[in-house]
């Protein structure tokens, strides 16, 4: 997909809804659980009316406005008139703390800052002494609580409402024929868009400065790897102030397809698959891990012939798949591939697994994609890690998930592994105008099939960290290639693997390093285990906090018969301290591919879940400097005798 020179955000969706005007851009979610189309029309329309509206109020040209919500279709509204009078959204969802407040708004001399509700008003008014630019707050919903409002008085901060400025804005535009029009055409490529502060996994969050460039430049490809019709829908689940998620937004939108508002909790998402019957669910992959835990307990609840035939043919699928991607050269190449050689080995067990995966797929597995909908052509998951577990179980049973990659500072995709031709365990080839390279610690190029430190070059890359020459500098070398600070390899056929974060890599006293991520996915894969955290950093060895499945801990006790007064006391019986140590041995082991000091020697059981904005980012990946603090005591009690 191609764009004319100059292109930016809101110059692509007028030309979309040109196109497509009556086709509904968004479903917007009503209080009774139904949603509400909204035409490319009337969404632009609102997109005018809100930006006169700001005009109308004295935002320029260059001016942050903050942009404290979750998602919803005036979100990307109201942005779209942000941007198209020339202004950037500096945004941020409503679990933002007033640490993270105090920093986006201040460091940015934000005068106006929309906000979702009464509570983030009075957040942010909480702070009014360190945002002495502060002037004016515009909220979406229709009503703010008497004392907030009160607040808002005593601050000297005026309190406006978004169907407010609309009809402010409508009246500007009648006043004002074709000035907000203008204004849209007036912007350019290399202009700011956004100003998008990262989750923080390790501590140091960054203003990262996204132009419209860096967004537009990967529509040109990504539309081919993950394509829709018009008309076609795709569930929105992520926060919409993450990069992610707003470019999944403008692939939809600039095929004309359709943003329905959902939310990523298992009942509320399956119930909107039923409704709504979408194509395609780009999602972090707690989200699929959520549908493939589902799936399986439930399947362990129902037990007998149902759960015995679950598993023999999800075995078999397994098998046929794995050697259907030999025979089709689905697999990373790493050598030289020989396709005749593995049709001649499997192509008869092969053909004759095919009736039972025939068998599986009519008595099994299209009961599960129906909970998908009808429509249902594939997930797309980025933000984190793909459990290879969960993903050889899609792949199996014959639905479509793509990983893909990138990061803030790359607007955000790099790379996605195609809904045509997937590669398995890959995140697909860099994007047409985007480089990729490997390089050892010192810099130097590695090439092809060797792992190292992956480094990107290209429009998508950002503009720099905002008021932060020196980090920039850092992460960008004077010739131009971004330090992603990822590990990764290179097939031969240019597929890219992401194996770790070079901060997060352990170095073992014993001077052995190794990537955690691996081993906590692979803890995961037990049915007792939710999600683990493995440490070790200059110690003799690894031990791991492992957050329990607290339902299967008591399913496993009632069948076995064991007593417990409380669910504490049942945790710390012989009887569970050995499951785990079975689990953790069976499945961190050399058969499983793991080296001897990768193994995990002690392990603590917790059951708080974790949190986003305690123990996760937003992309809900672990903060490991605040595991290390939250849980100091604990880790602590594991390396007593280092």
């Amino acid at each position: 997909m191609t764009f004319e020179n100059n292109c930016t955000v809101p110059k692509m969706l007028l030309r979309t809804a040109e196109k497509y005007s009556e086709i509904p851009a968004q479903y917007k979610r009503l209080k009774d659980g139904n949603f509400e189309p909204v035409t490319y029309r009337n969404m632009i329309k609102a997109g005018l009316d809100f930006g006169a509206g700001l005009l109308n109020i004295g935002v320029k040209r260059g001016d942050p406005v903050g942009l404290i919500s979750d998602n919803r279709a005036e979100w990307f509204q109201a942005d779209l008139g942000i941007m198209g009078i020339g202004a950037h959204d500096v945004p941020r969802g409503c679990d933002a703390t007033l640490i993270d407040l105090e920093k986006i708004l201040a460091v940015t001399n934000t005068k106006y800052v929309i906000t979702e509700n009464s509570a983030q008003i009075n957040k942010i008014l909480s702070l009014k002494d360190k945002l002495p630019d502060l002037k004016v707050l515009i909220n979406f919903e229709n009503e703010v609580k008497s004392e907030v409002l009160e607040l808002a008085k005593k601050c000297n901060v005026e309190v406006l409402y978004f169907e407010e400025i609309i009809k402010e804005g409508q009246k500007w535009r009648i006043e004002h024929v074709g000035k907000v029009e203008e204004e849209f055409e007036k912007g350019n490529e290399d202009d700011i868009a956004t100003i998008i502060f990262t989750s923080g996994t390790t501590g140091n969050p960054k203003g990262v400065v996204l132009t419209h460039k860096n967004f537009l430049v990967q529509l040109d490809e990504v539309t081919e790897r993950i394509y829709l019709n018009p008309g076609d829908k795709a569930l929105s689940v992520l926060p919409v102030w993450h990069v992610f998620e707003r470019e999944v937004e403008y692939v939809i939108t600039c095929q004309g397809a359709s943003l329905c508002y959902s939310k990523p909790i298992g009942s509320i998402l399956l119930a909107d698959f039923k409704k709504l019957n979408p194509h395609i669910l780009p999602a972090v992959p707690r989200v699929f891990e959520a549908v493939y835990d589902g799936v399986t307990k439930k399947m362990r609840k129902t037990g007998g012939i149902v759960l015995a035939m679950f598993n023999f043919f999800v075995g078999i699928a397994k098998i046929h798949k794995r050697m259907q991607r030999r025979m089709f050269n689905q697999n990373p190449c790493f050598t030289a591939y020989h396709p005749v050689l593995w049709w001649f080995l499997f192509i008869i067990p092969w053909t004759l697994l095919w009736p039972f995966y025939w068998l599986g797929n009519l008595l099994i597995f299209r009961k599960i994609k129906e909970m998908l909908g009808k429509n249902f052509r594939g997930g797309v998951v980025g933000g984190g890690a793909f459990p290879p577990n969960v993903d050889e179980f899609f792949w199996a049973i014959g639905v479509n998930v793509v990983e893909g990659y990138g990061l803030t500072e790359t607007a955000p995709i790099v790379s996605v592994r195609p809904f045509a031709k997937p590669i398995f365990r890959t995140i697909g080839s860099p994007l047409r105008g985007v480089n990729a390279r490997i390089v050892d610690q010192d810099g130097y190029v590695l090439g092809r099939c060797k792992e190292g430190i992956l480094q990107i070059k290209g429009d998508t890359v950002m503009k720099g960290y905002y008021k932060d020459p020196e980090k920039t500098a850092i992460a960008i070398t004077v010739d131009g290639w971004l330090d992603t600070g990822d590990l990764a390899i290179m097939t031969i056929h240019d597929e890219l693997q992401i194996k770790g974060r070079i901060k997060d890599t352990i170095v073992l006293r014993g001077g052995e390093n190794l990537e955690p991520l691996p081993i906590e996915m692979k803890l995961a894969e037990s049915k007792y285990i939710k999600q683990a955290v493995v440490l070790g950093q200059d110690k003799r060895y690894l031990a791991a906090l492992i957050l329990v499945d607290e339902e299967e801990i008591k399913n496993f006790a009632a069948e076995n018969g064991i007593q417990y007064d409380t669910y504490e006391n049942l945790l710390a019986s012989d009887s569970i301290q050995k499951l785990y140590e079975g689990e953790i041995a069976n499945l961190i082991s050399s058969k499983n591919g793991f080296k001897m000091f990768e193994r995990v020697n002690k392990f603590t059981l917790i059951t708080k879940p974790f949190e986003v904005g305690v123990e996760l980012s937003a992309k809900q990946e672990i903060m490991r400097f605040r595991i290390n603090d939250l849980y100091k005591k604990q880790i602590d009690a594991m390396f007593i005798e280092e």
